[in-house]
């Protein structure tokens, strides 16, 4: 009888052991994951509003590309030489529940000149305008509060001139254009620089960023 009592007791401690580490598997939270919702802003040169969007955490994915226009299917060439209405812009595809819109909202602004009508640092023209484009009714409302909290808030003199309209068709911009920044890292940062962009971020909203 003792014989029989020991590998049975043997299990039973066993299993006695490994109970805590099971249950404490079994309740381990799943991350949370939120719905992949896209983001589209138009900030000047989309070569420049890729990096500040590809540093955020939640921040699946960037693509530059052309909105806003009434032609199908544009090229870059058509967009900046202008009459097709579009804008150079960028659409952020991101996590909900690790990067809210509102924090993509403030990355935008801290990435712009809002009081520019014509363009956007060296870069002038309809194309190079800055735009948020809301997707959603929840987007509208968030980027017409943000605005006015800006325009509110006295830092600017001048009246903050960034549109805020429906989103259209977002057309991906050749595949030359998607991560620039990366692909030609001394290119890029000689434009930015010769462009003038930081310098006028700095004036506007205090220490410039580095991408």
């Amino acid at each position: 009888m003792r014989r029989a009592l020991i590998p049975l007791l043997g299990a039973a401690a066993t299993l006695a052991l490994a109970a805590p580490l099971l249950l404490a598997q079994q309740s381990t939270p799943t991350p949370t994951v939120g719905e992949h919702a896209t983001a589209t802003f138009a900030g000047g040169c989309f070569w420049c509003m890729e990096p500040p969007y590809d540093e955020l955490d939640g921040v699946i994915s960037t693509t530059s590309g052309y909105t806003g226009g009434s032609k199908a299917d544009p090229t870059y060439q058509e967009v900046v030489r202008g009459g097709t209405g579009h804008f150079e812009a960028v659409q952020i595809a991101y996590d909900s529940a690790r990067v809210s819109y509102e924090e993509l909202l403030e990355v935008f602004w801290r990435n712009v000149d809002p009081l520019d009508g014509g363009g956007q640092f060296c870069d002038r023209g309809d194309s190079y305008r800055t735009g948020i484009f809301a997707e959603t009714e929840e987007q509208r409302r968030l980027a017409e509060a943000s605005k006015q909290a800006l325009a509110d808030s006295g830092r600017f003199e001048q009246p903050i001139v960034t549109e805020i309209v429906d989103a259209s068709t977002f057309y991906p911009a050749e595949d030359y254009h998607q991560d620039y920044y990366e692909k030609n890292p001394v290119r890029y940062k000689f434009y930015r620089w010769n462009c003038g962009r930081d310098q006028r971020l700095a004036e506007l909203w205090g220490e410039a960023p580095t991408h």
